[in-house]
């Protein structure tokens, strides 16, 4: 027998249609048949005129049915809607059945016998439905090993993934745990819900390996708490989309995902300022530069949300344009109300002062949001010219071709890592701070201000996605030092917080974020290993899953970062956004100082580069020797002997002054 049904399931969906009609078809009959017994007490009370009426039952419900989608709903995933669908198509094809019995026919039926057959055809099709739903539910349960969990959350977010799960193949649902007094011990789909407090003694008895957090409206906060307390516990920890992604439509209940790091921070986004979200960007143009990037994407997605008058996409990496070209055209073909929104993308390097010049021209271009540099402090340090060409001279570049197209505001997003600096990249983001605060003071009618934050997580160089990939290969986690701290925030936040501080400028500000405490990384490694239902391996624990090793720093890099150089700082009109008042450099004289550094480049001289930099930003201190392999391998074949044979006036290379 149970091959048998076993065979049905696996039917064409036409198939089994046309047996649920067949099946409606005789048992629908027969309910009016029992009605009539069990009102009259005989099953042969029923006179010949009668018998028309089993032939007209399945005529006039059938087609009701049909109408009404009742064939065409997936039976193992049928739910309360599914059966209030049924009440009013059985309603339905009842009235029409009275009808043609007592004025089409003129039958001389009982209204009771209508009464009893309403009940019986409900039992019959709801009934009938739900068994079917029911094993199958249990014949996958049975067939499949599937992996016992329990739903931290037992609202409607949570009910309605139970459901999803039941009729799926990954997951057992075996408890809710909720923190409202009133529904513990209450029983949903046949799951009884518990109270946080016996999460633990549920998990051991029912031996449950994972939970699913069910809470889309939960705040971080809340959030935070709540893993904190699954922390310690043998499962793994998983969640579903919040509470925006669900009401925006671009995820849904049952999209398991894992558990945002960002909830580990536990800090609330501040709602953004609608007045400084689009002062800058509504009905303008608007470029960003880098916008294939963590940063730069997203700057990008939230810009065509404030409704400019046209985007323009500037990269340097073709794929990484491609990819957010086919993201925005996306948007704006399934989106009416960005229909209007022009999207241009341009390939090209902000080295390039005329190409980048000639684009602005071009589209008239009225805001920048200069996202392009590069960013991989160790890279960076092995590759010192490279570094500063991107970051310092790309700066420099586009500035230069901002203020002569009269570009209105250009927002420079620079780094923690710029105070204090330790390695070359964040020296080159100090220098190109340098270049817009003395631009700022030369005549023009660009508005220059930067924007400092620390590390965003999930961006190409973050420290999350690598964890996670370690944790599912098993391990071992690397980090560089068991006291190393990180500034962390969410790409969505600082990209909000970029354009609203954009808004606040008045020409060679320096914007810091508040990017909260400060957070330990092998703390971040640890948490995530134990919410992977894992143990660290460890001199207390050698039966543990995951070891963390310790590989030393990494060139340039310093145990922790700071966002301020001094103490000059005062509020703004956003909570999250300071303004800070810092040491610049007057333009003539940080002209000689670029132009020693661009001759220094030309030699390929990373050495002198470096002291240059030492010279002209307060308070870097090299971290370790050159690493620069370019530099190393010219020392090692006596190229530099070769180059020195060259004039010796350097003038004679390149120019005293760099036309921009």
């Amino acid at each position: 027998m149970s091959t048998v049904i076993n065979r049905l399931f696996l039917l064409p969906r036409h198939t089994k249609k046309a047996i649920l009609i067949a099946a409606d078809s005789i048992c629908l009959p027969l309910a009016l048949w029992l009605a009539f017994f069990l009102r009259q007490d005989s099953f042969f009370a029923i006179n010949v005129a009668q018998i028309w009426l089993f032939a007209i039952v399945p005529v006039l419900s059938i087609p009701v049915f049909v109408r009404l989608g009742l064939y065409r709903a997936v039976i193992r995933y049928m739910g309360a809607r599914a059966q209030y669908t049924i009440i009013k198509g059985v309603t339905l094809s009842l009235v029409a059945l009275f009808i043609s019995a007592n004025y089409l026919f003129n039958m001389a039926v009982e209204p009771a016998v209508f009464g009893i057959y309403w009940v019986l055809a409900l039992l019959y099709i709801g009934g009938s439905r739900l068994l079917v739903r029911d094993y199958f539910q249990e014949h996958r349960r049975d067939r499949d090993n599937l992996e016992r969990m329990a739903i931290f959350g037992a609202g409607a977010a949570g009910v309605q993934l139970a459901m999803k799960l039941l009729s799926g193949r990954e997951f057992q649902p075996m408890a809710f745990v909720d923190e409202k007094r009133d529904l513990v011990g209450n029983v949903i789909n046949g799951i009884r819900i518990y109270s946080p407090k016996d999460l633990a003694k549920i998990i051991e008895s029912n031996n449950i390996k994972q939970v699913l957090l069910a809470i889309p409206s939960a705040s971080r906060v809340r959030r935070r708490e709540i893993l904190a307390q699954l922390e310690p516990l043998p499962v793994s920890v998983r969640t579903i989309p919040g509470l925006a992604d669900l009401v925006a439509g671009v995820a849904q209940v049952d999209d398991i995902q894992e558990v945002d790091i960002a909830d580990l921070l536990g800090r609330d986004p501040v709602p953004p300022h609608s007045d400084l979200m689009s002062k800058c960007i509504t009905d303008k143009v608007v470029m960003v530069t880098g916008a294939g990037g963590s940063i730069g994407s997203e700057l990008c997605r939230q810009i065509v949300n404030l409704m400019p008058k046209s985007i323009v996409l500037f990269e340097a990496s073709e794929f990484a344009l491609y990819k957010i070209e086919q993201e925005l055209k996306h948007l704006r073909a399934t989106t009416k109300q960005f229909d209007g929104i022009d999207i241009r993308c341009v390939l090209g390097s902000v080295t390039h002062r005329r190409r980048v010049e000639a684009v602005i021209r071009s589209f008239a271009v009225q805001t920048i949001y200069h996202a392009a540099a590069y960013k991989h402090v160790p890279l960076v340090e092995h590759n010192p010219i490279e570094g500063v060409q991107n970051n310092l001279f790309g700066t420099w570049r586009t500035a230069e071709a901002a203020l002569a197209s009269d570009v209105e505001t250009f927002v420079l997003i620079s780094t923690d890592k710029a105070v204090r600096p330790t390695n070359v990249m964040g020296a080159t983001k100090r220098m190109s701070e340098l270049v817009l605060q003395a631009m700022a003071d030369r005549p023009g009618k660009t508005r220059f201000c930067m924007v400092r934050f620390g590390n965003v997580l999930g961006s190409s160089g973050s420290v999350v996605p690598l964890f996670r990939q370690q944790i599912r290969r098993g391990g071992p986690i690397t980090v560089t030092h068991s006291e190393i701290t990180r500034y962390f925030m969410t790409i969505p936040e600082a990209a909000q917080l970029v354009l609203q501080a954009g808004s606040m400028g008045r020409g060679g500000d320096v914007f810091v974020l508040d990017m909260g405490e400060s957070v330990r990384i092998a703390d971040l490694a640890r948490r995530m290993v134990h919410l992977s239902g894992l143990q660290i391996l460890d001199a207390e624990n050698e039966t543990g899953d995951i070891e963390i090793t310790y590989t030393g720093l990494r060139p340039g890099e310093k145990l922790y970062e700071e966002l301020l150089i001094g103490d000059n700082v005062t509020g703004t009109d956003h909570p999250r956004i300071m303004r800070v008042k810092e040491a610049q450099i007057e333009w003539i004289d940080l002209t000689l100082i670029l132009n020693s550094i661009e001759k220094a480049c030309a030699s390929f001289n990373s050495a002198k580069v470096r002291k240059l930099l030492e010279a002209s930003v307060a308070g870097y201190e090299p971290q370790c020797e050159i690493v620069d392999p370019v530099w190393h391998k010219l020392m090692l074949n006596k190229e530099l002997a070769r180059l020195s044979k060259l004039p010796a006036n350097v003038e004679e290379l390149v120019p005293n002054r760099i036309v921009n």
